[in-house]
């Protein structure tokens, strides 16, 4: 059976992104950014968990061509979602990177992925369980043959003052911070390993739903664990360094003051 004649049998349509340009100016990054799109996530064996990403594409488009095909671009994402693939994983990422430069015909291409990433966490005295949210970024880059991947998680927490707790004959003030960590990884390492590092040393970690006995738990012990800024970043900058699965990091940690209407904040980066 002969195919039925498509519109561009007829009336040719000039593929203008295809044509060449005399300029001589490679483009290192072209493509779409602030595509947001559902995908499924898993973190290393766990269940995989639905959820939404803004998704950064570009590829590298070469001196002597003139565009790309953006719309390409979102059918790749479409096209995984369509045909069921295996869910998104800090592993898979670079087969999705690779498949995009085959698609679009380029040297190279990157991908940037965030989203919401959820653990359920149980309290600590009653052991009521409830979701807790980080944001998740995942980059992927593919150059020169050579592929290179960060992963970045956004870690909320609570610190507590050593000075106020010093100073103070009773009380302490204490405030939400937020630990990001940037990694670059000799081998993969879950997001839930790099989140147990970044709680480990905050004052107190945080829980969706607290009963009146966990409070109280999570406020002793915001307490008797007080730490600056300085401390937040140089104890996971501490754990991240004797740890031989990373290559690479950047540690960053705000704390939201509940005393001042500014922000205190530290960073530690090493080989990235």
């Amino acid at each position: 059976m002969n195919r039925p004649q498509q519109p561009q049998d007829i009336f040719p349509i000039a593929d203008v992104q295809s044509a060449s340009d005399d300029r001589e100016l490679a483009i290192d990054d072209v493509g779409i950014r602030g595509l947001r799109y559902p995908l499924l996530f898993a973190d290393a064996d766990d269940p995989p968990q639905p959820t939404i990403a803004v998704c950064n594409v570009y590829v590298r488009l070469p001196a002597e061509r003139k565009g790309t095909h953006m719309s390409r671009l979102v059918a790749l994402l479409e096209a995984r979602t369509a045909a069921g693939e295996p869910p998104l994983t800090v592993r898979n990422l670079r087969n999705l990177l690779e498949a995009l430069v085959v698609l679009l015909d380029a040297p190279g291409g990157r991908i940037e992925l965030a989203f919401p990433f959820f653990i359920r966490k149980s309290a600590p005295v009653s052991g009521v369980a409830s979701l807790l949210d980080y944001e998740a970024r995942l980059v992927g880059e593919l150059a020169g043959g050579v592929y290179r991947q960060t992963v970045a998680i956004a870690v909320p927490v609570t610190s507590l003052c050593p000075c106020s707790k010093e100073i103070s004959e009773y009380g302490a003030h204490n405030q939400r911070s937020l630990i990001t960590i940037t990694a670059r990884e000799q081998e993969p390492v879950s997001l839930t390993e790099i989140i147990r590092i970044a709680e480990a040393e905050a004052s107190c970690e945080l829980y969706g739903i607290l009963k009146r006995a966990d409070e109280k738990y999570v406020t002793e012990r915001a307490y008797n664990n007080p730490r600056f800024v300085e401390d937040l970043v140089r104890g996971v900058a501490a754990r991240l360094s004797e740890d031989s699965r990373f290559d690479g990091f950047s540690v960053e940690a705000e704390n939201y003051e509940s005393i001042h209407n500014h922000s205190a904040y530290a960073r530690i980066s090493r080989g990235l």
